[in-house]
């Protein structure tokens, strides 16, 4: 038995058919948009003018997202980033994981 599943993009603006997923962000968003060829097009046009003007961005770990194995701190950062918590007064464990919170707190300040 065969199955075909077939996966129909409709234009988040207009509800006609879309033909692409376009991506965007502004000031520390990213959203998506399911947009027909002319709609993705007028969207385009009006930031095509901004986005002349602007330098790209270097991408930065989502925040609230869990870290991938090869991406936690390693021992020295680890040590570092409980050396900093305890100069500013956050509790944080001698051992094992450091709450996420903590981290960001640190790299937020560095």
């Amino acid at each position: 038995m065969a199955t075909q599943i077939q996966k129909i993009l409709i234009d988040d603006l207009d509800g006609g058919e879309a033909s692409e997923t376009v991506t965007f962000a502004i000031d520390g968003a990213a959203y998506e948009i399911d947009l027909s060829g002319d709609n993705a097009k007028k969207l385009r046009d009006a930031l095509s003018q901004f986005v002349s003007s602007a330098r790209r961005a270097e991408s930065t770990p989502a925040r609230g997202r869990r870290r991938g194995a090869g991406q936690r701190p390693s021992r020295e950062k680890s040590s570092e980033i409980r050396a900093w918590a305890k100069a500013h007064g956050i509790s944080v464990s001698e051992r094992g994981r450091i709450a996420s919170s903590v981290v960001e707190k640190y790299e937020a300040a560095h």
